[in-house]
């Protein structure tokens, strides 16, 4: 009913629209030229034209008020999960120390408990702080 309801809703809006940009302006309507002498005159359409202009203006905010007490008003029971991303292989996150020459520590005895000082800035892009 909901869909149905929408559609309805996008044809008033598509003829709102029409009747509007049919209407005479200052510079001429689009839909106003050639003789008056046809089915109706210029004042007749242009009294129709006004007035078929509120009652589509109407409609239109009583359906949209309609469908967003619809859409309020609407509960789903299931979730959709047609969309939903598969989740990520976790990645191994390595703990030990690299095997080989690589020293934990950077100098001698006198910086036994010191850690080894950065030579490369991080790939995160951060920038580092002085000291």
């Amino acid at each position: 009913m909901f869909a149905f309801l929408l559609v309805i809703h996008a044809i008033i809006a598509a003829a709102l629209v029409t009747v509007i940009l049919m209407q005479r302006s200052e510079g001429g309507g689009l839909g106003m030229g050639g003789s008056p002498s046809g089915l109706m005159s210029a004042r007749g359409a242009a009294d129709f034209l006004t007035r078929a202009t509120g009652v589509l203006g109407t409609m239109f905010v009583l359906f949209s008020i309609l469908l967003a007490v619809l859409a309020a008003n609407h509960r789903t029971t299931t979730i959709d999960t047609s969309l939903a991303r598969t989740p990520a292989a976790a990645t191994a996150v390595p703990t030990a120390q690299p095997k080989g020459d690589a020293a934990p520590f950077a100098g001698g005895a006198e910086n036994a408990g010191a850690p080894a000082a950065a030579t490369a800035p991080a790939d995160n892009g951060a920038v580092p702080l002085a000291r």
